[in-house]
């Protein structure tokens, strides 16, 4: 998330991915106020027009907040109130209105005093590290962008090469500029860039792509399919865990293994589903957990989020996934929230 402080009291902020948006969620109270650029209708008062016609302008506005909600699962932050200052005097004030926030959306949000976890929170995703994951072969090639716990897809590129490997007119490095200028198009300067796929592809297009010296590039073994099935046999492997050990993937997806090594042992040590972990945070006995959009689905949104920032007061780690990744989809039917306890509880 990128912030900047313009007083003690307001922060402006621009969410750059879902986990920025649903720690907005998390931040964004009642009663707060927020600041941002919309559009509102209009309505026309010439003669002749249509009592149903408005013009839609481009305007900043300042509202209270009254509700929010996250939109589309975890992809828009839907924020209501009712506006007490705009741009254009045409916008009556005491009327209400709705920001839908998205990935770089900016707002500024202000607050009579912001608590520890909400600064917290504003910050947790900045020193995060990125991966471009690059599955090639000479068929075809997927990239995706995995920051946090979410993977972000391209569309696959195929070589045209017909699956006939040494086919004549066949030009392989023309093959690899195309993927190229797709995974500087989706990098950015501080990300890493994983390669992997079946036989000797990927350490080419590695040697191919070195000679740009802009990225750090690691290539993995082990990893036999490209394209977009590559990237999900990746992020399932041991060889994601021991690579991205810092990435928030990798640590949540340790934390499902050990639960369900746990659960094998008939341990008591760790949570399933919202009641279990919950009643667990209350007291005190929750290590670290993760949940997925569907312990927000099938609960009351704001005591989910409630829920999570006492947690995160008592020390949690707690992360988000969601269906973009395997381990997502592996929270969600456990459940949609799993945690890994301190010490055993009584059933």
């Amino acid at each position: 998330m990128i912030t900047k402080t313009i007083d003690e009291n307001s922060i402006s902020v621009i969410p750059e991915d879902s986990d920025d948006l649903l720690n907005l969620r998390r931040i964004i109270k009642k009663d707060d106020k927020v600041i941002g650029d919309t559009t509102r209708v209009l309505k026309q008062d010439k003669d002749y027009s249509r009592p149903d016609k408005g013009e839609r302008i481009k305007v900043r506005i300042a509202l209270t907040v009254e509700k929010i909600s996250l939109d589309d699962v975890l992809d828009r932050l839907r924020v209501g109130g009712t506006i007490y200052e705009s741009s254009n005097e045409s916008v009556p004030h005491g009327s209400h209105h709705s920001f839908i926030l998205k990935i770089n959306d900016g707002i500024t949000i202000s607050k009579k005093k912001w608590s520890p976890i909400e600064k917290k929170l504003l910050e947790s995703n900045n020193n995060q590290i990125a991966f471009v994951l690059v599955a090639i072969d000479t068929a075809d090639c997927g990239i995706a962008r995995l920051r946090g716990t979410h993977l972000e897809f391209m569309p696959n590129i195929y070589s045209g090469s017909g699956g006939k490997r040494y086919k004549t007119n066949f030009n392989i490095e023309k093959f690899f500029d195309q993927v190229q200028q797709a995974v500087f198009s989706i990098s950015k300067k501080e990300d890493s860039i994983v390669i992997f796929g079946p036989g000797e592809t990927k350490k080419r297009f590695a040697n191919f792509i070195e000679k740009s010296q802009k990225y750090k590039i690691q290539v993995v073994e082990g990893i036999d399919s490209g394209g977009e099935d590559g990237i999900y046999t990746f992020t399932k492997s041991q060889a994601m865990q021991e690579i991205m050990s810092e990435s928030k993937l990798a640590k949540a997806s340790s934390i499902i293994d050990k639960v369900m090594l746990l659960a094998n042992k008939k341990s008591n040590k760790f949570t399933m589903g919202f009641d279990e972990t919950f009643n667990a945070n209350q007291m005190g006995a929750v290590e670290s957990l993760v949940f997925s959009d569907k312990a927000i689905q099938e609960n009351d949104e704001q005591k989910i989020m409630d829920f999570l920032n006492d947690a995160e007061s008592k020390g949690v780690k707690i992360y988000s996934v969601d269906a973009s990744t395997d381990i997502g989809l592996r929270v969600t039917g456990l459940g949609g929230i799993v945690s890994l306890l301190r010490y055993a509880i009584e059933s």
